[in-house]
């Protein structure tokens, strides 16, 4: 079982900010970081919410963990 669900975020095409989460085929997208976390929090919570966790090998409480995307500062 599975305590983890994997997400990652990057920079958006135009602006903002995209939050996928491959293992659920959950996307989302912010203006900022808080938003597109809070949204990211709310699209699993749905993605999950009614399944059967074992199923999904999910244990009872999973936490989502997130990578992000940063392109290097250039001096």
């Amino acid at each position: 079982m599975q305590h983890t669900v994997y997400a990652f975020i990057r920079p958006g095409d135009e602006s903002g900010f995209v939050a996928e989460c491959p293992q659920l085929r959950a996307v989302t997208q912010g203006a900022d970081l808080d938003e597109v976390v809070a949204n990211l929090r709310e699209v699993v919570g749905l993605a999950l919410d009614g399944e059967n966790l074992v199923e999904l090998g999910l244990t009872a409480n999973p936490v989502i963990l997130v990578s992000m995307e940063l392109e290097p500062a250039v001096a």
